[in-house]
């Protein structure tokens, strides 16, 4: 038995995830009636939805505790970065459904009248509320804007602190970190769970009764990673971005596809920055950062589902307006929650703008979470790489300067 934890310890966690989804789907198909075998999944989302508020908090406060003034870092280049990627890719999303019109099963989609577009006044303003959220509040309903500008208060709050307050807090974050690493390491076992369910309830042809709707989200994201996020790069480090781009996608992003959720694949994206060699003082602030506002698949995923709504009702949409809804998608983007299908309760916002019901909307969210398994792995991927990529272009376009 030792010899063979040994040895599964050993391999690699892709090779292991690997083995779970594999097990997983057997499961599903040959004994579907073991209804326990899903308890794994639940279990694993359980404590990654508990712990990546707090990790989130205890970074960032801790980041900019120990950061000392005069020391230069390039957030204000990574920020911008990471709303520019966020609204391209909103773009991509509005030209991808021009490209390729969809429509979904809407019950009330034939006998719903449609009001004329809301405007983006409320979207602001529930963002603005969210940042003055109670801090309790936020950690306990993973609100990652609130938990954000606390941790932001805070951290700068400690710069005044003691050195032993000072320790305490990276000792806390250090610690948290550990957890959320020991979680991830489950994942095998989670995903099991994760895969028997969705195969056992559903059954293989949940996925493909959605089928073009999923691969116009996919072939949407592919072109944002491959194409928008490189070409984005090479304008600020004029050089070839694609072997950087590559290995963000391989090393975060292959892992943040299996977790479903970018704050829990924070420690992975730190160790990636600690081995492309960038300078502490501006990653350890801007991967927790990221992995709340620089949502490029949630933008994605949003745009694309709205507009297949909007399709599916008949509602004509020209370009100022697919503009405008790009606006609304890529600002709601930055409030979607860092853990599994945060993007998807934002899709009501964007059908608001073409007066769409809410009723309507949430049959949208449904058909979202329907083909969830997929499109959130891949959003989350994006996302997470993403938040690599560009910390490591605003340190290298500094270096150019």
């Amino acid at each position: 038995m030792r010899r063979i934890i040994r040895a599964w310890n050993k391999t690699s966690l892709i090779k292991r995830i690997l083995i779970g989804m594999l097990l997983g789907a057997l499961f599903g198909i040959l004994f579907p009636q073991f209804s326990g075998i899903g308890l794994l999944g639940n279990l694993f989302v359980g404590g990654l939805k508990a712990i990546a508020p707090i990790l989130v908090f205890f970074l960032v406060a801790n980041a900019l505790s120990q950061h000392q003034k005069g020391k230069t870092t390039n957030i204000r280049t990574v920020i911008l970065l990471y709303l520019l990627g966020t609204f391209a890719a909103a773009l991509v999303a509005v030209f991808m459904s021009f490209l390729f019109p969809i429509q979904i099963s809407l019950t009330t989609a034939t006998t719903t009248e449609v009001t004329s577009p809301d405007g983006i006044g409320q979207v602001l303003s529930n963002l603005l509320l969210k940042l003055v959220d109670n801090p309790l509040n936020a950690i306990i309903q993973a609100n990652y804007i609130g938990i954000l500008s606390w941790a932001i208060v805070f951290g700068i709050a400690m710069r005044e602190a003691s050195s032993h307050s000072k320790d305490l807090l990276k000792t806390m974050s250090d610690v948290v970190s550990k957890i959320v690493g020991w979680i991830i390491n489950l994942a095998p076992f989670g995903i099991l769970g994760l895969v028997f369910q969705t195969i056992s309830d559903q059954g293989i042809a949940s996925l493909t009764n959605y089928g073009i709707l999923l691969g116009l989200l996919i072939a949407t994201m592919f072109i944002v990673a491959l194409v928008i996020n490189p070409l984005i790069a090479f304008l600020f480090m004029k050089r070839n971005p694609y072997p950087l781009v590559l290995k963000c996608l391989r090393v975060s992003g292959v892992t943040a596809f299996f977790t479903r959720s970018s704050a829990a694949n924070i420690p992975v994206n730190m160790k990636l920055c600690e081995d492309l060699g960038l300078n502490p003082d501006t990653y350890t602030v801007s991967i927790p950062l990221g992995s709340t506002i620089n949502m490029a698949g949630a933008a994605v995923t949003i745009n694309v589902l709205t507009l297949a709504a909007v399709n599916t009702l008949g509602i004509s949409v020209d370009f100022a307006t697919a503009f405008v809804l790009s606006i609304v998608a890529a600002i709601s983007a930055c409030g979607a929650s860092g853990i599994a299908g945060g993007s998807l309760l934002l899709i009501p916002v964007a059908c608001s703008l073409f007066g769409i019901s809410n009723d309507i909307a949430m049959q949208v969210v449904a058909v979202g979470f329907v083909i969830g398994v997929v499109q959130d792995s891949c959003e989350t991927a994006l996302n997470s790489s993403t938040d690599v990529l560009f910390t490591a272009v605003a340190e290298y376009a500094s270096q150019k300067s």
